[in-house]
């Protein structure tokens, strides 16, 4: 017996569904390169604060802050020139937030992991917290 296709389209993914995704990636691929996940989805308390997605630890002690961007397509500048100076700061405002629970600080950098077109990409020390 064949059925009637059905006029319904498929449940789509909500854009917090397609950013859980990406960012489960984004962790498989670093934890694959031999870093440690700290927290995830750390956020700041309060309005105006900031949210970093990832925290992860190198083998050899530095503290990553990850900025996790996906886009369909490179059209519109790409993935990892969505992050912008304000979200830049917003991320530092939130790392030194995260620091704040350490007597000593650990050395640190900010990474961003792209998501495009099928293709990861962890660009190091992405910016800094000037």
């Amino acid at each position: 017996m064949v059925f009637p296709q059905s006029k319904v389209p498929l449940k789509r993914r909500t854009t917090k569904q397609s950013g859980d995704a990406g960012e489960a990636l984004a962790l498989q691929h670093l934890q694959q390169a031999g870093l440690l996940l700290l927290e995830r989805n750390y956020r700041t308390p309060g309005r105006g604060g900031g949210e970093i997605d990832l925290i992860m630890r190198t083998p050899d002690g530095t503290c990553v802050f990850v900025e996790v961007r996906q886009r369909k397509s490179a059209s519109h500048g790409g993935a990892a020139a969505s992050v912008s100076f304000a979200k830049q700061r917003h991320i530092v405002f939130a790392a030194r937030h995260y620091l704040m629970r350490f007597a000593s600080l650990p050395p640190c950098r900010f990474d961003v992991v792209t998501l495009e077109s099928g293709v990861i990409e962890w660009l190091q020390a992405a910016f800094d917290a000037g």
